[in-house]
């Protein structure tokens, strides 16, 4: 397996962790009995909880470039040293982005979201050069 596609692998398992982190976070915001019930009434989940529904939405809006990206990359065989490194930066910076979101500190989160973009472009100029 390419490291790129490991990094697919590993983007996976990053997904599914977020998922679970939402759901706990958003459940128990909204209290357990809720949680456990049939979810009937609409309630409001709490401040930290919002964000990482949020940061997960962010996530899924560039998890489809990535996807696409490495699927290239791999059905090319035009991996590289530099797609490895756009592969490993956004990886990475998706980890970061999620208490870097729900920390709240301002301007911290948009660090990683820019280095996963980086990590984005660095994948397709490979590809194009």
């Amino acid at each position: 397996m390419t490291p790129e596609l490991t990094y697919l692998l590993y983007s996976v398992i990053l997904l599914i962790v977020h998922v679970l982190i939402q759901a706990t976070f958003s459940d128990l915001s909204k209290g357990i009995m809720w949680a456990i019930g049939p979810q009937d009434e609409a309630r409001d989940q709490n401040l930290i909880a919002a964000r990482i529904q949020r940061a997960l939405r962010n996530y899924l809006e560039t998890y489809p470039a990535f996807i696409a990206l490495v699927l290239i990359i791999t059905v090319t065989e035009a991996s590289t040293s530099q797609t490895v490194l756009g592969a490993t930066i956004y990886f990475w910076a998706r980890v970061a982005y999620v208490p870097a979101y729900a920390s709240g500190i301002p301007m911290v989160r948009s660090l990683p979201w820019f280095a996963s973009l980086v990590g984005l472009g660095i994948m397709i100029v490979s590809l194009l050069s």
